[in-house]
């Protein structure tokens, strides 16, 4: 397995307007310029399981995975409609390259806004912003020693780690021999863990969710920091979103940068295909008319949506005050609800797509394996419907993320 070049670089080229709105044209402008390298790469991505170089480089130059750091570390630490805007627009141009860079953006950004300065320091030297990769889930155990931890555990889904130089993975704290249900992030540099070679999956391919591994690894108390820190030690409304408030929309973007891609596609081909015994354009055909309509407006419907809610959410952050539980929960739910009209959209466009699709030169095969591999994220799963009627029904301890 071919692994990424990974030259630690400082932010150059990268100049975060002031005005919100025009950080978001400036991004959705870098993206167009982007779009060929980033086709041009899908094929090799695949082939190697992980993104090439050169797409890697593009989107790190382009300042991409900078989206969620915050501005004093060169960051653009852009608002929430504006950072799905950009996965969405991504995704809809290159799936696994959308996927990277908000996983990306999200490890970065975290560990931007909650280390002291000891650690940022030694991560960020000169102002150089390294990549980051990582797996959120606490699969790993942090038993507590002088100075820090001792880390061990497995970890799954590292989204980009061949592209990376640092690593975040949860951990549950173990005391006097005794797990607790405290909830830690380490960061340690990526070439302190082992990668496993084992991203051999039918979707998304590109991305190089491979696993990665620590024994007995020391990482100093400076380079850790609780899950569920409240404040932030830099940076602004971005990071008082709370969690999974922080994380969730950017499902939605994926899914809705795919579907509509998809929905492309068949566009574009309706005029052209020919289907039937008794052949006739499929553009000409009713049902087909129905489908595309219905499938354009629940997109469309699905994303006002998730708007909706960043908007909400945001303007709360703004204020200083840490969305609640429930909006938390609406949140992720939009985002599993986004999602799951997204894959009846996709594949109804792949349905379409006659014969033809199966091909593996077809984008919409390609983008009904990519968005049902990322449907089997936990953030998207059904159990967001659940914690959403939960606090429909006042049901205590109701969690967003139970």
């Amino acid at each position: 397995m071919p692994t990424t070049e990974s030259k630690l670089q400082g932010p150059k080229g990268w100049s975060f307007p002031d005005d919100p709105a025009d950080i978001r044209l400036a991004l959705l402008a870098k993206i167009d310029g982007l779009k060929e390298t980033l086709e041009a790469g899908v094929d090799e991505g695949e082939q190697n399981s992980t993104l090439p170089s050169g797409v890697v480089d593009a989107l790190y130059d382009a300042g991409l995975f900078a989206i969620k750091l915050p501005r004093e570390l060169g960051g653009a630490e852009a608002d929430l409609v504006t950072q799905m805007e950009v996965i969405e627009a991504l995704s809809r141009i290159e799936p696994s390259a959308g996927w990277c860079t908000m996983i990306g953006a999200t490890g970065i950004g975290l560990i931007g806004a909650h280390l002291p300065d000891e650690a940022i320091s030694q991560i960020f030297p000169g102002g150089s912003v390294p990549r980051s990769a990582g797996a959120f889930m606490p699969m790993g155990k942090a038993e507590t020693v002088d100075g820090g931890y001792l880390v061990n555990g497995r970890w799954s889904f590292a989204s980009g780690i061949r592209h990376s130089h640092w690593l975040s993975a949860g951990a549950l704290v173990v005391k006097d021999g005794k797990t607790t249900d405290e909830y830690i992030r380490a960061v340690f540099p990526t070439s302190d863990a082992v990668i496993h070679d084992n991203w051999d999956v039918a979707g998304l391919k590109g991305t190089g969710s491979c696993d990665f591994s620590v024994s007995g690894l020391f990482v100093p108390q400076e380079f850790t920091y609780p899950r569920a820190a409240a404040e932030p030690k830099r940076g602004g409304s971005l990071y008082r979103l709370g969690w999974p408030g922080f994380v969730a929309y950017e499902h939605a973007a994926f899914a809705l940068g795919v579907g509509r891609r998809a929905l492309d596609v068949i566009v574009a081909e309706a005029g052209a295909k020919i289907r039937g015994m008794q052949p006739s354009r499929l553009a000409s055909r009713p049902s087909f008319q129905k489908s595309l309509g219905e499938c354009d407006l629940r997109l469309k419907a699905a994303r006002t949506l998730v708007i909706h809610l960043l908007e909400e959410a945001w303007d709360q952050a703004s204020q200083g005050v840490i969305p609640g539980p429930q909006l938390q929960g609406e949140m992720r739910s939009s985002a599993t609800f986004a999602t799951s009209v997204a894959l009846d959209v996709v594949t109804t466009a792949f349905r379409y797509g006659g014969g033809s699709a199966l091909y593996t030169t077809s984008v919409l095969q390609r983008c009904l394996r990519d968005l049902n591999a990322a449907a089997q994220h936990l953030m998207v799963s059904d159990s967001a419907y659940e914690n959403h009627g939960q606090f429909m029904l006042d049901i205590p301890d109701a969690d967003p993320m139970g």
